[in-house]
């Protein structure tokens, strides 16, 4: 079995018009010690086409899986990462609206923290308009305030952890409370966080999956706080 110094995830649910760019970012990294995997999210579009028709000379660096149905954001991460065999693994998102190759920077980062094993890093979003700014600074309050916890940029990419946090991610969220989950478990079990700063542009193709427009933010906010009630109720048990 092949192992690897890190294993990038990347989940692409409808994103056949980004594909070809977003492959073309990622064969820059010209390392033989990464792995990539594409995840194919239950795309309704022409992305798994795609992602054959680009991949198919790729032997290792590259490499792609299919979920037949789309469940959920969390689902389609955490199916990559039980395929990943990195000794740190990674996840970002195929939008492009952070560059894909930034990873790769952060990882150099991550571990050089003589610590890493008990560390997990996230990136921290700069170039953001006023109002998305206002927006994760709400989201920001809002779980310090039902949980006590303070977390932020919670939505921000990449996320990364040496494999050993896999441990702690069990029973992981099927949807966008991922991110939230992820870094409320490093908080409660003592990870040290690293914040890797990320330049945040807008899509090229495309339509925004999360909290991209105003509704969106909307649904993300009930689901967020349902969510934080939830993890509040098992830190009170």
């Amino acid at each position: 079995m092949n192992t690897f110094e890190l294993s990038i995830v990347i989940p692409c649910f409808n994103e056949a018009e980004n594909i070809s760019l977003l492959i073309q970012k990622l064969k820059t990294i010209q390392n033989k010690n990464i792995e990539v995997i594409l995840v194919n999210n239950g795309s309704s579009d022409n992305t798994a086409n795609v992602l054959s028709e680009e991949l198919s000379n790729e032997k290792q660096f590259l490499k792609s899986i299919s979920i037949d149905h789309n469940i959920g954001y969390g689902h389609g991460i955490m199916t990559g990462i039980k395929e990943a065999l990195g000794d740190v693994i990674a996840w970002t998102h195929a939008d492009l609206q952070t560059d894909p190759t930034d990873v790769i920077n952060a990882y150099s980062e991550f571990t050089e923290n003589p610590d890493y094993e008990k560390c997990i890093l996230k990136g921290k979003r700069v170039g953001r308009n006023l109002f998305d700014a206002f927006f994760t600074f709400g989201m920001s309050s809002l779980s310090f305030f039902l949980m006590g916890i303070k977390l932020s940029d919670i939505n921000a990419q990449p996320k990364m952890f040496h494999r050993s946090f896999l441990e702690n991610i069990k029973n992981a969220p099927d949807d966008f409370s991922l991110d939230l989950f992820f870094l409320y478990k490093a908080k409660v079990k003592g990870y040290g966080i690293i914040e890797y700063p990320v330049h945040f542009g807008r899509r090229i193709h495309g339509d925004a999956k999360g909290g991209g427009t105003l509704r969106g933010k909307w649904k993300l906010i009930r689901r967020t706080w349902n969510y934080m009630t939830k993890l509040k109720r098992d830190l009170n048990k």
